[in-house]
């Protein structure tokens, strides 16, 4: 059964708990990280969640999200969830937003309560998405999608619209988005 590592406010680990049941009205604060994948031509790779997740169903967002095993180091688990979401291989992850955190709501009352740390990633490869995880891609230009979420023309989850803000704000180019110290991430993603 997946399991993910709960925190307290300072993202020192103080627990775990199964993925299956951690995303209810009161999300306990836990760890887990985004990724923004793009290609050599500096495209951004889109993904539209599957109908059949547990938050956010349908929604645009992000590359790809997910959370490390308890003991897996974060770089670790953002090539295996890329891996297996998406059939990606990264050529490179660079930190780039180490303290990220976020909480959100859906209409359901559901929460999402993450420090999630924020990793670029380039690739060669063309995705092959598991169905499971996601139910379509897209590559789209980064500079045109930062003005579409900006001006809400571009619909995606709530903590791909914050992360947009923050990433935007390293620069116009995301090649040239200076990579952040890994003693910055919370304790608990700096010990795993």
């Amino acid at each position: 059964m997946e399991q993910v590592v709960l925190l307290d406010e300072a993202g020192r680990a103080v627990g775990v708990e199964a993925k299956a049941l951690v995303h209810h009205a009161a999300t306990p604060l836990h760890l887990a990280f985004s990724s923004y994948v793009f290609d050599a031509r500096g495209r951004l790779l889109l993904t539209q969640r599957a109908l059949v997740k547990r938050t956010w169903p349908g929604v645009w967002t992000n590359s790809c999200c997910g959370h490390p095993s308890p003991g897996e180091a974060v770089q670790l688990a953002v090539e295996r969830r890329l891996r297996d979401e998406l059939g990606v291989v990264a050529v490179g992850i660079d930190l780039v937003l180490p303290a990220f955190r976020y909480r959100a709501v859906m209409d359901d009352g559901t929460v999402e309560n993450e420090l999630c740390p924020v990793y670029r990633v380039t690739t060669d490869s063309d995705p092959a998405p598991d169905p499971a995880e996601v139910e379509q891609v897209r590559w789209v230009e980064w500079a045109s999608f930062v003005l579409d979420v900006r001006e809400r023309r571009e619909q995606v989850s709530p903590w791909c619209v914050f992360q947009v803000e923050q990433l935007a704000a390293l620069g116009p180019d995301p090649a040239g988005w200076p990579v952040a110290d890994p003693r910055d991430l919370p304790p608990a993603a700096a010990l795993a």
